[in-house]
């Protein structure tokens, strides 16, 4: 069985894995859509008006900015560890045993506005969109 994780539109900052490779997430026929998106969000990022615009933020929220321009080569976590909130923090994925991950990796998916639908340990980078977001454009 699957189970699909709502997309959250909060995230956990850092990581240690490597820069996004769209190529190492699930559902490699998204790879082009994938791709689009993440150029799109990234050149939204060099105008900070038009994304606060577009992204529905403020001016005190220009570090979301700052992560989607840098998407592309920010450290990644896995999935189920990047995204936070009420259901996130309740799921406590750091606490999980050895044999609870595994599980995991096999059994759940998260929503994502940015990637489409991503396994639990995909690495993704911290970013900001929200599924009802438009970019420009697009």
């Amino acid at each position: 069985m699957l189970v699909l994780l709502p997309p959250s539109e909060t995230k956990s900052v850092g990581g240690r894995g490597g820069p996004l490779d769209l190529d190492r997430l699930w559902l490699p026929q998204l790879t082009d859509v994938r791709s689009t998106l993440v150029h799109a969000l990234g050149s939204l990022a060099d105008d900070p008006a038009a994304s606060r615009a577009a992204l529905g933020l403020s001016p005190k929220q220009d570090d979301e900015i700052e992560r989607n321009a840098a998407l592309t080569v920010s450290a990644t976590r896995p999935a189920l560890e990047r995204y936070t909130g009420v259901l996130f923090d309740a799921l406590d994925a750091a606490s999980f045993t050895r044999t609870q991950k595994a599980k995991a990796r096999q059994r759940l998916a998260i929503g994502s506005a940015l990637f489409g639908a991503v396994r639990a340990d995909d690495p993704v980078p911290a970013y900001r969109l929200s599924g009802g977001s438009a970019l420009p454009g697009l």
